[in-house]
């Protein structure tokens, strides 16, 4: 009676084997046909079978269930995530096949993804970008074009997720390139390097070298910080900063993603002391000058904007913003003026002050033409609010027919437009 049990329970077992290989032939089969639909129906007739499976019928199953799911790069975006991970789970056997499914997915996903950016679908694009990192993690790049092309769309909470990932990954996105002088032109060209080696070879070009491109790192540190900032969360956006600094204190523009940060926080102070050590740095700076005026000037403080904006013009000759506040800070002085003007009684003495303090008024508001004017000398294709403001001036001086001057200026530069 024993012997019999033993008997019946292995015939149970390879009829349940067979059944289990039967399932998965069946799988099989609808793929190789490019019936994608009856295979994933039958893969779920296989999976209530995967407890009493052994490893390698599993590792099988695993494999067919991806190909499945992945439809020859035609499955829905959940299919092809659900494929990735059960390609994960394939284990020992197919080696060589995980391997040639793994390349064609590749293939695929990065070409459909160069593709959906090409045609500005931003959110495919970061989607397959993503998908193609994650078949092959060496490729960390793809990574961070994820991250930026969802940025591109505005989806900031899974751009986050992958800059974070990025920056715990210590990902430095600055790629070598090498380089050589064109013999002929004395013109320097970026080339592959076994090119550029047999363009030296050849003679046709000299002065061989190599350096590497711009770290993405404060890029990726200042998107961390702006989306927290955007999310509400500033302690964590000046973290992300601070941190960044820590490891690379003299990172110019890291410190001004530090001071924008606190700009939008609104603390004027500490936006403006971070700026001031940025041009310690890089006192060549334009821009970091004409921030400063800007907080001198929003604080009161109209001789250092005043100092702050010709520095600016003295770098830069053609910045207009910092000619229009050179120009706006004199016009400030003369309204302070006219205040003073408005107080005056009607005696004798108040009339006499009344017009030295116009007189005053008269030559502030005339430097502040005087800048505007000298700028359009130096470019006279300034944009339209250098020659409004000169042409209010102009008015607010009584000077009409230099104020109908300007106007006619204008008016022919909104016909050209």
């Amino acid at each position: 009676m024993k012997k019999q049990i033993i008997i019946a329970l292995a015939l149970f077992v390879s009829a349940f084997s067979f059944s289990q290989k039967k399932e998965l032939k069946t799988v099989e089969k609808a793929i190789k046909s490019k019936n994608f639909a009856a295979a994933k129906e039958a893969l779920k007739i296989a999976e209530s079978l995967m407890p009493s499976m052994d490893e390698s019928l599993k590792a099988k199953y695993y494999y067919l269930n991806s190909l499945a799911l992945y439809s020859d790069g035609n499955g829905n975006s959940k299919d092809i995530n659900q494929a990735l991970e059960s390609l994960k789970e394939v284990k020992g056997e197919y080696k060589s096949e995980v391997k040639a499914l793994k390349n064609n997915m590749y293939n695929n996903f990065l070409t459909k993804g160069n593709d959906a950016y090409n045609k500005k679908d931003y959110d495919l694009a970061s989607n397959l970008f993503e998908r193609t990192y994650r078949l092959r993690e060496s490729d960390t790049t793809f990574l961070y074009y994820a991250a930026a092309t969802a940025v591109n769309v505005k989806k900031y909470d899974r751009a986050l997720k992958l800059y974070e990932e990025l920056r715990d990954l210590n990902y430095n996105g600055a790629d070598k390139v090498y380089f050589a002088t064109e013999k002929d032109s004395g013109k320097e060209v970026t080339l592959d390097k076994s090119t550029r080696d047999l363009y030296i070879k050849a003679g046709s070009h000299i002065k061989p070298g190599e350096r590497f491109t711009e770290s993405k790192k404060p890029e990726i540190v200042k998107n961390i910080a702006l989306i927290y900032i955007s999310k509400g969360d500033n302690e964590k956006a000046l973290d992300a900063i601070k941190d960044a600094r820590a490891e690379n204190p003299e990172n110019v523009d890291l410190i001004i993603n530090e001071a924008n940060i606190y700009l939008q926080l609104k603390d004027e102070d500490k936006f403006k002391s971070l700026i001031e050590e940025a041009l310690t740095k890089d006192p060549g700076n334009a821009t970091l000058h004409y921030n400063v005026g800007v907080v001198n000037m929003n604080k009161g403080d109209l001789d250092n904007a005043q100092n702050s904006f010709e520095k600016v013009l003295s770098i830069d000759p053609t910045y207009s913003n910092a000619a229009l506040n050179l120009s706006n800070l004199f016009i400030e002085k003369g309204n302070v003026v006219i205040e003073e003007m408005g107080k005056l009684g009607m005696s004798k003495a108040d009339d006499a002050k009344y017009e030295v303090l116009k007189g005053e008024k008269n030559a502030l508001f005339e430097k502040g033409a005087a800048i505007l004017t000298t700028f359009i000398d130096k470019n006279p294709e300034a944009n339209s609010d250098i020659f409004v403001q000169l042409k209010n001036i102009y008015n607010a001086l009584g000077e009409t027919e230099k104020a109908k001057e300007v106007g006619a200026k204008i008016e022919a530069m909104a016909g050209g437009e």
